[in-house]
């Protein structure tokens, strides 16, 4: 499971690079703090019930911070 966090980092990273050479900089700083975060943890070797339920709560963060983000924050033209 530790190695899965790892291929988690490397596609965030590839994600962040590919954003910076887009020009979107603030989305990109995103996904370079989430590859690291997740490369760290890939490397520390938790047992795999406790990389599931970290796993769940970033996912509900991030579902609650985009749906607060797209309700909130964006402008819906009408």
């Amino acid at each position: 499971m530790a190695r899965m966090y790892r291929v988690l980092g490397f596609w965030c990273l590839i994600i962040a690079l590919m954003a910076f050479a887009g020009h979107m900089y603030e989305f990109s700083l995103l996904f370079f703090a989430q590859a690291v975060a997740f490369a760290f943890l890939g490397y520390l070797n938790f047992s795999e019930k406790t990389y599931i339920t970290m796993f769940w709560g970033y996912m509900v963060i991030s579902f609650v911070g985009f749906t607060y983000w797209s309700v909130f924050e964006m402008s819906i033209p009408f």
